[in-house]
């Protein structure tokens, strides 16, 4: 039997909070860490159906996708819906934990798992997560300073690689400086050639750290004028980022493959609208899972023949398609699109804790639409 400590972990493994964007609300929203999980429900969102669904087959856990409260409350009354839940999951001792754009970016994630559902092959990124991406700083000091210079910056988490830290790089060499009219050199004198025995530093940093490392290096260097680059490095290989873009088996019209889309998501009542001509070879596919507008030109640069994602708005798909070029798109619906991660992610999830729980993977449909009304006509093009 495993607590709900042991299962967050799991879930902070496969889907760390450090990867969930600034703005977002990831994590435990209601839960003891020590009660005993037996039951998990993964669902896409946290209203009162999954919640009486999870009462009904005796979880003790719900782990939904979309988070409770993104924007934050002042009341968990149960006069209000979302209070209700909160009551209601109290009442009946049942956790809540929600993965949201931690889970987007990440293998075995949201748009992972719908490429998967889609029959795509060759996968990669979108777009790489650019939290992998480093600064490289590069600093030249007399050599009398250079334990000081480098223990500072150090100090403040420059030299940092993966489970190493203090890592860093020195050769030796010499500068020259004139100090002019006005200067107050630490070493030599004003309207002479100085050359000094000097030491060249080079450490890499998190970019989130570079006004910390710049402050730091400039207090402990004994120069008033600091001779230092700057470089932020491309972004390493890695499997984790934005979207994804992969291969069909084989080629098919736009409109095969749009018939292709709606068959692999969950039987829903929402749209699924094909923008393009419907008798395109498609070949490359890319997507986001969600709201994924953003990423229209991205997929273009890519080589995408077809873009899949959801919540698209008229000026946008419109602008886009004037662009030469540019891809077609497919409009999916928004919940459909990330269910499709509940059944990789219980997997995985279920994998890791063995025998210790039973997963579940919700089937009731939380889209908000109820029925879409077709003209019943088709446009070419």
């Amino acid at each position: 039997m495993a607590t709900l400590r042991e299962v967050v972990a799991v879930l902070d493994g496969l889907y760390d909070p450090a990867w969930a964007d600034d703005w977002d609300a990831v994590g435990t929203i209601v839960g003891d860490p020590d009660a005993e999980i037996t039951s998990i429900l993964f669902a896409v969102d946290p209203v009162a159906e999954v919640v009486a669904e999870a009462i009904e087959i005796g979880a003790q856990l719900i782990v939904t996708h979309h988070p409770l409260y993104l924007k934050g409350t002042t009341t968990v009354a149960a006069s209000t819906p979302k209070g209700r839940v909160v009551h209601e999951l109290i009442a009946n001792g049942i956790a809540l934990h929600n993965c949201h754009t931690n889970a987007d970016c990440a293998p075995l994630g949201v748009s992972e798992s719908m490429a998967l559902a889609l029959s795509l092959t060759e996968l990669r990124p979108l777009e790489v997560d650019v939290a992998s991406a480093v600064d490289k700083w590069v600093v030249f000091v007399p050599n009398d300073y250079a334990d000081q210079v480098s223990a500072a910056m150090h100090a403040v988490g420059a030299g940092q690689m993966g489970a190493y830290d203090q890592a860093q790089f020195r050769t030796l060499g010499k500068g020259s400086f004139r100090p002019l009219s006005g200067a107050m050199p630490a070493i030599g004198s004003v309207g002479e050639v100085e050359w000094v025995d000097e030491t060249r530093i080079e450490l890499v940093a998190d970019p989130k750290l570079r006004d910390a490392v710049l402050a730091a290096m400039l207090d402990a260097h004994p120069y008033e004028e600091v001779a230092y680059d700057l470089w932020q490095l491309a972004a390493k290989p890695s499997d984790r980022g934005t979207g994804r873009i992969g291969r069909l088996a084989r080629p098919m019209t736009l409109a095969e493959f749009g018939e292709q889309v709606k068959a692999s998501l969950p039987q829903h009542e929402g749209a699924t609208r094909i923008a393009g001509d419907l008798d395109r070879v498609v070949e490359t596919v890319a997507l986001c899972g969600g709201s994924g507008d953003f990423l229209l030109p991205t997929a273009t640069a890519a080589g995408a023949d077809v873009y899949v994602t959801s919540d698209l708005r008229h000026h946008v798909v419109s602008e886009h398609l004037q662009v030469t070029g540019s891809c077609s798109v497919i409009d999916v619906p928004h919940w459909a699109a990330e269910w499709t991660w509940l059944p990789v992610a219980a997997a995985a999830v279920g994998a890791a804790l063995g025998d210790t729980v039973k997963t579940r993977v919700s089937t009731i449909v939380t889209d908000p639409w109820t029925r879409t009304l077709a003209t019943g006509g088709t446009r070419e093009g």
